[in-house]
């Protein structure tokens, strides 16, 4: 496939409210670029408030018939539309790595799990189970039941620009919610392609609208003080995920919040060095780093730990970097030059405190925001990436010899978001598992993310869960009836 758009028809680049693609009220328009190339890919519409009050009514009107159908009918939309999904993947996974950067191979990994969510979430619909039961001290019976919360604002990341997107779309379709969605500027255009495929499987006109946008603190404090607005979905940094609790505290909407991570990898002296380091790479190297359930601080038994970096090393250096069309690339560019040059720094940083760089370690030079597959051996803790996220091709691996010292520096970070254990004794390896203070733990895995379970993080990595049941009541209100009969 090129590696331009063939024709402006073949891409969507307006605002999407109320069924119709549209300019912005402004006029105003940002450009997207290639990260592969640097060159501009697309010049999308920029949404303003006055768009936001335009979607907002559009979802209003629609969600009153929608929220009235049956579980069924909306469980039969959201299946047809993964039917539909699935037979365009390939064209999603191009798209997606046009914008974004991923190699195929990621690009198709993720349309794949974007287009879960709508099945996973078409079984759920039908069951938002209510509850009959006798109250032991009067006799009264309680009625509980879920309903829609109302109208949701979704804020996307750049990271998955597909997936990101119908993670969240699901599941308020099946609880019976309009939403609007404000996707990243940097990767508007995956989730405007994806419109048509709704329309086509029976979403109504207005009940999903997107608002690309260069104005985003403006344009989603703006919804956020809208009293139709009851549910704000965001995925992205805590930083921000703070700033937008904070304007959703003034209506008391309903937040879900999946925020940053700091994910300890821990490989015990007893665990299978080859499933360790295939569990690490797919922890890694997933999305290129560029995850917040990225592997970032990596733990190794000192008696392990030659073998495991040699290896580790080994896998990591034979990944081919370049542009992701390119089906024999496995490692694409970062998203913009601003991650690229911060996990520069990060590398300069942990070398200058004594790192030392097994692999990798430097930018090539031309265009493209590329960084190559790097692993840094004898990382010491004041290194700045043992802190921060590096969300970023960089494996920094440091050394422990004593489990319960490993588990008090996994656990010293204000993100909980995601851990991974590698040991092939199931007794200690689950007792770890219950002490880490995280949301998720891969137990000898490198991948926990899946439509079926509840992902979310613990401490400031966020609030509610995304995916399983859970993510459908992230989008419902429990109402309990008292009666008498």
């Amino acid at each position: 496939m090129p590696d331009t758009i063939r024709t402006e028809t073949d891409l969507k680049t307006d605002l999407y409210i109320n069924g119709v693609f549209c300019p912005a009220n402004s006029g105003e328009r940002f450009d997207v670029l290639n990260p592969a190339t640097e060159e501009i890919l697309a010049s999308v519409a920029s949404a303003n408030t006055a768009d936001a009050d335009a979607a907002l009514d559009a979802a209003e009107a629609a969600m009153a018939d929608w929220a009235a159908t049956t579980p069924r009918h909306r469980s039969e939309v959201l299946r047809r539309a993964w039917e539909l999904m699935t037979a365009k993947l390939e064209d999603i996974a191009h798209l997606i790595t046009l914008e974004n950067g991923k190699a195929r191979t990621d690009a198709m990994g993720e349309a794949t799990y974007a287009a879960e969510f709508f099945r996973w979430f078409a079984e759920e619909a039908v069951r938002a189970d209510g509850l009959i039961t006798h109250a032991p001290a009067s006799g009264a019976r309680i009625l509980v039941q879920h309903k829609p919360a109302g109208l949701a604002v979704l804020v996307t990341p750049w990271n998955y620009p597909a997936a990101m997107g119908t993670r969240k779309i699901a599941p308020a379709l099946a609880a019976g919610c309009g939403v609007i969605i404000k996707p990243a500027s940097e990767t508007p255009l995956t989730m405007l392609a994806l419109m048509p495929i709704l329309e086509e499987a029976g979403v109504p006109k207005g009940l999903v609208n997107v608002l690309p946008s260069r104005n985003t603190g403006a344009l989603v404090d703006h919804m956020l003080h809208d009293p139709r607005v009851r549910v704000v979905s965001f995925t992205g940094s805590t930083a921000v995920g703070r700033k937008l609790l904070k304007s959703a505290a003034d209506q008391v909407l309903k937040p879900a919040m999946e925020l940053g991570g700091n994910a300890p990898v821990i490989v015990f002296e007893d665990a299978d060095i080859e499933t360790a380091v295939e569990g690490t790479m797919l922890a890694k190297m997933r999305n290129l780093g560029e995850a917040c359930t990225a592997a970032n601080r990596i733990y190794v038994h000192e008696s392990v730990a030659e073998a495991f970096t040699n290896r580790l090393s080994e896998r990591m250096g034979a990944l081919k970097l370049g542009n992701g069309t390119d089906p024999s690339v496995d490692v694409g560019p970062l998203v913009n030059a601003d991650t690229r040059d911060k996990v520069a720094a990060f590398v300069a940083d942990a070398v200058a405190k004594g790192a030392k760089v097994e692999v990798g370690g430097e930018a090539p030079k031309g265009k493209g925001f590329y960084y190559p597959p790097t692993v840094l051996s004898n990382v010491p803790e004041t290194a700045d990436c043992v802190h921060d996220e590096i969300f970023g091709p960089v494996a920094a691996l440091q050394t422990f010899t004593d489990q319960e010292d490993v588990i008090a520096r996994a656990n010293d970070t204000e993100y909980g978001l995601v851990a991974y254990v590698f040991s092939e004794n199931m007794k200690r390896a689950i007792q770890v598992c219950e002490r880490l203070d995280y949301g998720m733990v891969g137990l000898n895995r490198g991948l926990v993310s899946d439509p079926a379970a509840p992902f979310g993080g613990t401490k400031q990595s966020g609030l509610g869960r995304e995916g399983g049941h859970e993510g459908m009541l992230e989008f419902m209100e429990t109402q309990y009836i008292s009666a008498e009969w």
